[in-house]
């Protein structure tokens, strides 16, 4: 078996997570050492933090705001968010939503979702 792999977002049912519906295109069966998600975000996320997992969010559309630690911040497409381990954190979309690439490392473990 070839060490690549290609999955395409249109074949890969939603789940509904904190954030909104997660397309999860790359999960740790796939043996990467991360996770992917496509995330649809259309009403405050929330909040939440991981005790092992870093995450990187990519804006890919919409507007809204990404709240880290109780300050919030100004997102649009482009921006990247770097959320470390126990970085209580949530998405506040605009009025069209939010999608976001979700990068998660090690990859995403349901187990590893605490909230306050």
């Amino acid at each position: 078996m070839p060490g690549w792999l290609i999955r395409h977002r249109a074949e890969v049912s939603g789940v509904e997570c904190p954030c909104g519906v997660a397309q999860r295109v790359l999960t740790a069966a796939d043996g990467a050492g991360c996770s992917v998600h496509f995330v649809s975000i259309r009403h405050d996320s929330a909040r939440h933090y991981h005790r092992r997992s870093t995450e990187v969010y990519v804006v890919i559309a919409g507007h809204g705001e990404i709240e880290l630690d109780g300050q919030r911040h100004r997102l649009e497409p482009g921006t990247v968010v770097l959320i470390p381990p126990l970085t209580r954190h949530r998405a506040v979309p605009g009025d069209q939503g939010l999608e976001l690439l979700n990068v998660v490392q090690p990859p995403f473990d349901a187990r590893d979702e605490y909230h306050d």
